[in-house]
């Protein structure tokens, strides 16, 4: 099982915490946690051996020890398996890569489906064998109609993440809104941040020496949502803009799965627009 929970700090949480699992003959396998002295927050994550315990009372029971402590919390079989819709646009590096690694066993999770704005053909050299696929074009006059369809579809499948793999469309406000903390995107980022079309042109152009990229969860504030996982890689002088593309690509690809990772080992809580990550 794995326990996640938030909430104001004070003294004797861990001691509660560790006590009531003893009561109930679970075994603590692996434990962290972060007091954030800016914002008074406390953050943990435990892992833990439930064999022969009742896990609906259980879960009941916590929920009265949570109470009081004004706890967000989360109790989840670490054999369950979080239902994963992915999106994606032209590029297909991500979605590839993350469905190369469900296919192999590295990411657990269930794939409920394919999203795009653009055809299946458009992915002719991704192996979407077995996986649903859903061709849900937009322009600006239908976007609205198209993210009311996408909503259904996450609902009618019961989604629990989705992941914008290069999706390049901006969710609305409404939808974002609807998503929170569910909901994960893939970034290039620079310094400066460059916008628009061709960012690594516009890098090579200004001569960066570093190109990174950022998984986030999505916000109504365009890629300023809570920040999961980054990476970044030195670039030189000799570095084309095809090359800077190539490495981006690379980075892209890392970055989005070691997040998705994260989010499904319950590895990530929420701390304002912030997260706090408790790597492995």
């Amino acid at each position: 099982m794995i326990l996640t929970l938030s909430c104001p700090d004070q003294r004797g949480i861990v001691a509660k915490v560790s006590a009531f699992l003893f009561e109930r003959g679970c075994n603590i396998l692996d434990a962290q946690q972060f007091d954030d002295q800016e914002t008074g927050q406390f953050f943990m994550r435990v892992v833990f051996d439930a064999d022969g315990a009742d896990r609906a009372a259980l879960r009941e029971n916590f929920g009265a020890l949570a109470e009081p402590l004004k706890m967000k919390w989360t109790l989840r079989n670490r054999a369950e398996r979080y239902r994963v819709l992915l999106l994606a646009s032209k590029f297909d590096h991500c979605l590839a890569d993350l469905v190369y690694r469900w296919r192999i066993g590295e990411l657990p999770m269930d794939i409920t489906g394919v999203v795009s704005n653009h055809p299946a053909e458009t992915y002719a050299n991704v192996d979407l064998t077995g996986l649903a696929f859903h061709h849900l074009p937009v322009t600006k006059e239908t976007k609205l109609e198209q993210e009311s369809d996408l909503w259904k579809l996450i609902q009618d499948t019961k989604t629990d993440i989705v992941v914008l793999a290069r999706y390049m469309q901006v969710l609305s406000d409404g939808l974002s809104a609807k998503l929170q903390g569910r909901c994960i995107n893939i970034h290039h980022s620079f310094l400066p941040g460059f916008k628009g079309a061709k960012p690594y042109h516009q890098a090579h152009q200004r001569g960066v020496k570093l190109i990174g990229a950022s998984a986030h969860y999505v916000t109504g504030d365009l890629d300023e949502g809570p920040i999961i996982e980054q990476d970044v890689e030195r670039i030189s002088h000799r570095d084309t803009p095809e090359d800077l593309i190539r490495k981006g690509r690379d980075i892209e690809r890392r970055v989005l799965a070691r997040a998705l990772r994260y989010r499904l080992e319950d590895r990530v809580l929420l701390n304002g627009r912030k997260t706090v990550v408790f790597t492995d």
